[in-house]
């Protein structure tokens, strides 16, 4: 009898356990852990609320709230308010959603790229050129500190988030020009030097608009090609020297107006005959070169710098008019 009734005991028991266990097993409550995206960071920073609002407007918030990795270049507050007076809104409403939308994704740049893998040079944001859709390059100088296009220094760098990692910067980087990024790059300061030399050249307002007669393809001499030139012409010892036409028509034949022309768009033989001056021939053979009208040659060193209004081939000697 006692065997029996210490049977049923334990079968209770145990009978009252199994319950108990599906019972917390039916209550049981699955909680998703915390995320930290990019999306996330921003909206949990009072300092990023008006960026947090423009990601809004522009419907880019989702983008920034996913598994892609990217690298954001955050402006905070008091850089949105200068950007909006600087160039005449009113309030973050006034400006227009698709230009919006290419100024914050020119502040974006896919995978994840913390401030020790940044090197000076061009890197592509997510903005397009609007004729080719081709992405617009940044230019990062690591000279000293984190400078992007000669505007926006990186003031708090590599903030991790589950998505990427965000570098806090202290403007808003607008769209770059093609004077943008010959202002930024060091390489091209002779090239700036000779397009302001005189004070009845146009041409850092003309390559600074947006509109007609924009785009432009800019061929862009190095430094070093001023250097080999000044070399190359007789009585001539420094940029100073170079007569004033002769300058002009120089400069001129570097630029073509009306046309964001790709370096895929580059054919052996083809004569460059819309520029604001002289022909010159493209040759592919061997290498991207190009000969003037004077028979002298120099590389295409690099292709498609990718600017708002136009697109910068960079060219290892001037191009020079029939002297």
């Amino acid at each position: 009898m006692k065997k029996k009734t210490t049977f049923i005991l334990m079968a209770f028991v145990m009978a009252l356990f199994t319950l108990t266990s599906c019972s917390d097993d039916d209550n049981t409550v699955t909680v998703a852990p915390a995320t930290n995206t990019i999306a996330d960071f921003v909206a949990a920073n009072s300092d990023y609320s008006s960026l947090g609002a423009a990601l809004d407007r522009a419907g880019l918030t989702s983008v920034l709230d996913g598994d892609t990795e990217y690298t954001v270049f955050a402006p905070n507050n008091t850089a949105f308010d200068t950007f909006l007076s600087d160039n005449g809104f009113a309030n973050l409403e006034a400006v227009p959603v698709d230009v919006l939308t290419q100024v914050l994704l020119n502040h974006v740049v896919n995978g994840t790229n913390t401030s020790g893998n940044l090197t000076t040079g061009y890197i592509e944001t997510l903005a397009q050129e609007a004729t080719t859709g081709n992405t617009l390059n940044m230019y990062v100088n690591t000279a000293d500190g984190v400078v992007l296009n000669g505007i926006s220094t990186v003031s708090t760098a590599d903030v991790p988030v589950d998505n990427g990692v965000i570098h806090a910067v202290n403007s808003v980087i607008g769209l770059p020009t093609v004077v943008t990024f010959a202002t930024a790059d060091a390489t091209f300061s002779s090239l700036v030097a000779a397009l302001t030399r005189e004070t009845s050249f146009t041409y850092v307002a003309t390559l600074s608009t947006t509109g007609t007669p924009a785009p432009f393809t800019v061929f862009a001499p190095t430094n070093q090609a001023f250097t080999n030139l000044i070399g190359e012409l007789e009585g001539v010892n420094d940029l100073a020297d170079i007569p004033t036409a002769t300058l002009e028509a120089t400069l001129n034949t570097h630029v073509i107006a009306g046309a964001n022309v790709l370096a895929s768009t580059l054919m052996d033989g083809m004569t460059v005959d819309n520029t604001l001056g002289a022909d010159f021939t493209i040759n592919t053979a061997g290498g991207a070169s190009f000969t003037d009208l004077n028979g002298r040659m120099g590389d295409i060193v690099v292709t498609d710098v990718q600017a708002a209004n136009g697109v910068i081939h960079v060219i290892s000697e001037v191009i020079l008019p029939q002297l």
